[in-house]
Order: structure tokens, then sequence, then C-alpha cells
């Protein structure tokens, strides 16, 4: 039975993984960041880890724990967690993108490093970053996250190439929209950073505290959590997997227009959706 580790499965794409992953004969490590949650998901039969990607400490002791529990053997890393700080980039202070990048690239980072040893022990792995749509392309407000997501793509393509001569393979999922609790997580962050009072962008603030507030994000383009458990089934079981996996028309759709449009044009589509969103 292969073993698999996904970080934040309170929720949304890592729950919906980790059920799907179990329900297809993987031995799921399940982690969380809040006790609450870790308990929760015992509670639903996974073996369950408390695990803050922000904290080394939790880490190193996740980890340890994880390899006394599989007796040293890691076939796969889904590295989920993660938020998006939302915010124009001026209003951005230092400990906002600080604590952006603590989560969403240095734990991943971390953590990715510390399961490594006992891959090349075996031989052979898979580790999956869950990146984004916005790891292709930059919109408004968006910024922290953005960044973030970019050097998560970039960590992620070096690595793929420094074990080019292993049976590890590195493999990038990138969903556009897809049902989660991002944009409550993401409102939450919002109002701890941003000073919307004092801000040159605070009549645009107006409407993207609006859209925010309305959670869940089901427009005509979202899919279910599902969509990105296709994409990870297919990253930890093809022999030759993809380098990168498009979840939702969207990341198709931008993906393609990246390669043929120059950077102006570019900024007119991603302007232009941008402001559609905010009306």
């Amino acid at each position: 039975m292969r073993s698999v580790l996904i970080t934040g499965c309170s929720s949304g794409i890592g729950y919906a993984c980790a059920l799907g992953l179990r329900e297809r004969g993987y031995r799921v490590f399940a982690s969380a960041r809040a006790e609450a949650d870790v308990r929760m998901l015992a509670g639903r039969g996974f073996e369950a880890l408390q695990l803050d990607v922000a904290d080394s400490a939790s880490i190193d002791a996740a980890v340890e724990q994880l390899l006394a529990m599989s007796g040293g053997r890691l076939y796969g890393l889904f590295n989920n967690a993660g938020y998006s700080q939302i915010g124009a980039v001026e209003d951005l202070s230092r400990d906002a993108l600080r604590e952006q990048f603590e989560t969403n690239v240095f734990g991943l980072h971390e953590l990715t490093c510390k399961v490594l040893p006992a891959m090349r022990a075996v031989g052979y792995g898979r580790i999956v970053h869950n990146s984004s749509i916005l790891g292709l392309i930059s919109m408004r407000y968006r910024g922290a996250y953005q960044a973030s997501k970019f050097a998560v793509e970039a960590l992620a393509d070096t690595l793929r190439q420094e074990l080019c001569d292993t049976q590890i393979r590195v493999c990038i999922i990138e969903p556009g929209p897809v049902q989660s609790r991002f944009r409550e997580n993401a409102y939450r962050m919002f109002k701890r950073h941003i000073d919307t009072t004092s801000s040159a962008h605070r009549d645009i603030y107006k409407r993207v505290e609006r859209r925010l507030a309305e959670g869940e994000d089901n427009g005509f383009f979202t899919l279910p959590e599902t969509a990105v458990l296709k994409k990870l089934i297919h990253a930890l079981e093809h022999s030759r997997p993809n380098a990168r996996y498009y979840v939702t028309l969207p990341t198709y759709l931008m993906g393609t227009l990246k390669r043929l449009l120059s950077t102006a044009m570019m900024d007119r589509v991603l302007l232009a959706v941008s402001r559609s969103e905010l009306k």
C-alpha cells in the first residue's frame, strides 16, 4: 500500500483528495494545522497529523511521526496547504508578504526537503505542489499570493531538473476556481493585514470586501474539488506524469493566451477580467 502525505486537509481540496485517495487504496496521512481539525480527521478514520507548515518545529515533529508510522516509507507528498493574501501591492506590509511566503513557499519547501531523503532511500516517489492559475498569470490585488505561487513554480521546475536522474517525479497542479473555503480564508487575512481606510485603493476595496464576504465561489467556471483529485491521481500513478496539470477552463484559456499574446495585450485581457469581477 502506497503512503501519501497531504497538507491542508481540514476542508476543500485537501480533504477531498485525502478522501479520494483513501478510497483508491492509498494509505493517507492527512494533516491539518489546528488541533480541532486533526481530531476531526482522526474521527473520520484518517491517520491524522498536526502540521503547521509555517512552523519548522511542527514540520520536524510531523515528519518524525510520519516516518515512524510508515516505517520510513513515503511514496507521495501533496503540498496543498496555503492561503491567499488579497491587497494592492503598495498596501502589503513586509510582515504580510513574509507571512504569505512562510506558509505558501518556505513551509512547502522545508517539508519537501524533509521527506526527500525517505524517497531517495526507497528509490522513488512523487512530489506534487498545488499551485494555481495565478502561478501562470498576474491580476490586480493578488500580488502576494501570485508572488508565492510563481516562487513555488520556480522551485518545482528546478527540483524536477535536479531529480532527473532519480525515480522521484515533481509535478504542479494549477487550479482555477474550485469550490472551497478559499474566499473565507482570504477575507480573514485581508481584514488582518490591509488598512482600507487610508489606501489609495479604498473605493475598490469596498467591492473586494463585498466579493470576499460572499464566501464560496459558485461561478459558471467553478468545479468541485474532485477535479483536482483526478489530476492528482494521474500525477501519482502515471509512469510519465505531466510537469503541469491545468484544472478548470480559465486555466487552459489563460495558459493559451499567455503563449499567444504580447505582454501589453495580455494586460488588457487581465484588466478586463478583474474589472468584470469587481463590478
